[in-house]
C-alpha cells in the first residue's frame, strides 16, 4: 500500500487503540464509541465481520497494555458498555460474535500475569450482554438467540474456544445472571436459560465440558436452594404483611405516644452502630436476591435429554445423580442436610474395620511368638546328652582339623564344662578322627 493511500477507519482506531501511551488508547476508546453511534444510525452503514474483528483486535491490545486492578476494570467496563451503542440486535449479536472469536484466537497467547485482566473482561461483557436482553423486557426469542450465539461459539463441538474460555463461562454464567435479572427472572424464564446446558451435557463427548455444567451450573442452583426458597418466603411474609394491615391499625398507631410526649410515627427509625455484632450479624445473614427455579421442572428436561438413546453412558450416570437432588429438592427434602451424616457415619465405620484389623494382626502375632516360643522351649523328656544331640548340628569341616566357627568361640563342649556337665559327643568324634588318620598308610613302591 503507497505511502498516499489512507487507511480504513476501524485499521486506524485499532492501531490508536493498541498504542503505548494511555492517553492515546483512552482518546481511541472514546473515538471509538462515538464513531460505533454514528455508523450505526445510518441505514446502510451497518459494520461486517471482518471490522468487527479489527476493531477487537485492538480493544485486546487495549486491555493488554493497561495496568493497575482499577484501571483495568474501568476499561473493561468501558469496553463491554459499547454493546449498547449499537442499534440494532444484529448488530449487538455480531460484536458479540467477533468478542468471543477474538478471545478463542488470543487466548494461547495470554501469560499468566495477564490472565486475571480478561477474565475480568468476559465477565463484563457477557453482563452487558445480559442487561441487553434485560432492557428489551428479556423476550422469549431474544434469550434464545443470546443462548444460541453463546453455546456455538463457546460450547458447541465444532467451536474453536478453548477450555480456559469454556470453564470460565461456565464459571460466572450462572453469577452474571444472578446480578442482572435475579429480581425480575420468573423460573420459566429462568428454566429457559438453563435448557441448553442440558441438551450440551447430555450430548458432549468431552468430560471436561461435562463436569463444568454439572458443577458451575446444575449443582450450582442445588447449593443455592436455601437461599432461594428463603428469598420466597421473606417475599410471601411481606405481601401477606401488607395484606393484614387495615386503616383502623394504622390510626390506632397514629394515637400512640412515646414518653416523651410525641407520637410514635414522627420517631426516626433506630439504626444500630456501624460496628455493633447485631449490624455484622445481619449483614452476614443478609444475601442479595437469587435465582428461582422450579426444581422438578429442571430434573424433567435434564431427564429427557440424558434418557436418550444416543447419550453416552458416562454421561447419563453423572446427570442422574443430579436428576435425583432435583426430585429431592422438588419434594421439599434438601441433600446437603444428609451430607454431614452419611460423612460422619463413613468415617465412623472406617475406624470400626482399621481397628478390627488391627487387633487381628496383633493375636496373629501373639500367636506366632507362643510357637515359636514352645519350639525353643526344652521338652522334660530328654536327657542332656539327647537334647544337645538333638539340638547341635554337625559342624562342617573345612580342613584335616577345623570346624567352621571353632576359633574365637566357645564350642557346646566348653559351655557344658562351665555348667558342670560331661561333653561326650564332641570326644567322639575326635577319637574317631584319631582311628582315621592311623588307618591312613603310606604307599607301597612297586
Amino acid at each position: 500500500m503507497g505511502p498516499g493511500v489512507q487507511l480504513p477507519p476501524e485499521i486506524q482506531l485499532a492501531q490508536r487503540l493498541a498504542g503505548n501511551e494511555q492517553v492515546t488508547r483512552d482518546r481511541a476508546v472514546r473515538k471509538l464509541r462515538k464513531y460505533i453511534v454514528a455508523r450505526s444510525q445510518r441505514a446502510t452503514g451497518g459494520f461486517t465481520h471482518d471490522e468487527l474483528l479489527k476493531i477487537w483486535k485492538g480493544l485486546f491490545y487495549c486491555m493488554w497494555m493497561q495496568d493497575k486492578l482499577l484501571l483495568q476494570e474501568e476499561l473493561g467496563k468501558t469496553i463491554a458498555q459499547l454493546i449498547h451503542a449499537f442499534q440494532t440486535t444484529e448488530a449487538q449479536h455480531l460484536f458479540l460474535q467477533t468478542f468471543w472469536q477474538t478471545m478463542s484466537r488470543e487466548w494461547a497467547g495470554i501469560d499468566r500475569l495477564r490472565l486475571d485482566k480478561f477474565y475480568l473482561l468476559m465477565r463484563m461483557v457477557l453482563n452487558e450482554s445480559l442487561k441487553a436482553v434485560k432492557m428489551r423486557g428479556w423476550g422469549e426469542r431474544d434469550i434464545e438467540q443470546l443462548l444460541q450465539l453463546l453455546m456455538t461459539e463457546i460450547l458447541h463441538e465444532d467451536s474453536q474456544a478453548p477450555n480456559g474460555v469454556k470453564s470460565h463461562f461456565l464459571e460466572v454464567f450462572l453469577e452474571e445472571l444472578t446480578k442482572v435479572g435475579a429480581a425480575e427472572l420468573t423460573a420459566d424464564q429462568n428454566l429457559r436459560f438453563v435448557e441448553p446446558f442440558c441438551r450440551i451435557a447430555a450430548h458432549t463427548k468431552d468430560s471436561l465440558v461435562l463436569h463444568n455444567i454439572t458443577r458451575g451450573i446444575f449443582e450450582t442452583i442445588v447449593e443455592q436452594a436455601p437461599f432461594a426458597i428463603e428469598d420466597l418466603m421473606k417475599e410471601l411474609n411481606a405481601q401477606e404483611g401488607k395484606d393484614e394491615v387495615s386503616d383502623s391499625d394504622d390510626e390506632a398507631d397514629g394515637d400512640e405516644e412515646s414518653p416523651d410526649g410525641g407520637r410514635v410515627h414522627d420517631l426516626p427509625p433506630q439504626k444500630l452502630p456501624a460496628g455493633s455484632p447485631e449490624q455484622v450479624a445481619d449483614d452476614e445473614d443478609s444475601t442479595g436476591p437469587v435465582l428461582q427455579f422450579d426444581y422438578e421442572a429442571v430434573a424433567n428436561r435434564l431427564f429427557e435429554a440424558a434418557s436418550q438413546q444416543n447419550t453416552p453412558s458416562q454421561n447419563r450416570k453423572r446427570l442422574y445423580k443430579v436428576i435425583r437432588k432435583l426430585q429431592d429438592l422438588a419434594g421439599g427434602h434438601f441433600p446437603e442436610d444428609e451430607v454431614p451424616e452419611k460423612a460422619c457415619s463413613r468415617l465412623l465405620a472406617g475406624r470400626r474395620v482399621r481397628k478390627a484389623k488391627r487387633r487381628w494382626l496383633q493375636r496373629q502375632a501373639q500367636s506366632q511368638r507362643g510357637e515359636v516360643e514352645q519350639e525353643a522351649a526344652p521338652s522334660p523328656d530328654l536327657s542332656p546328652g539327647d537334647e544337645g544331640k538333638k539340638s547341635r548340628k554337625r559342624p562342617k569341616r573345612i580342613g584335616p582339623g577345623l570346624h567352621k566357627g571353632a576359633s574365637g568361640r566357645k564350642g557346646p563342649c566348653q559351655k557344658r564344662k562351665q555348667a558342670g556337665q560331661a561333653c561326650v559327643a564332641p570326644a567322639k568324634a575326635a577319637g574317631t578322627q584319631k582311628l582315621k588318620r592311623k588307618k591312613k598308610r603310606p604307599l607301597e613302591s612297586g
